[in-house]
């Protein structure tokens, strides 16, 4: 077992960590710093039970809104999938194909027939 050594606020702090887990252990106490660090530039020194109180419920807090969020992404993606965008792709009638085909084949002959006189 590892023991990680961090700083929270003004205080130094070592724990121990199973192996394998050093690093999020310490990207946790980061964030608890950050908040902190926040409070302290607010507030000025704070005792420690009061600052690691009070950056506990602001990270709380960040976390509850990033839930909050999250459920909502998650029923807007239910939705989208239950109910998804109709994309409608033109169908061209059999019968309107075979029109454009003969007039295609009427310019074209057409056009050959004006080449036939221009050449003259």
């Amino acid at each position: 077992m590892a023991e990680v050594e961090f700083t929270i606020g003004h205080k130094e702090y070592r724990v121990a960590a199973q192996d394998g887990e050093e690093r999020l252990l310490q990207r946790a106490a980061g964030l608890l710093d950050a908040e902190a660090q926040h409070i302290l530039s607010q507030a000025g020194r704070t005792p420690e039970p009061r600052l690691l109180l009070l950056a506990g419920l602001m990270l709380a807090d960040r976390l509850a809104t990033m839930e909050e969020r999250a459920e909502k992404a998650e029923r807007h993606l239910n939705r989208l999938q239950a109910n998804p965008t109709r994309v409608e792709v033109p169908v061209i009638p059999a019968d309107l194909k075979e029109a454009m085909a003969e007039l295609a084949a009427r310019a074209e002959s057409l056009a050959d027939r004006l080449e036939e006189q221009a050449g003259r």
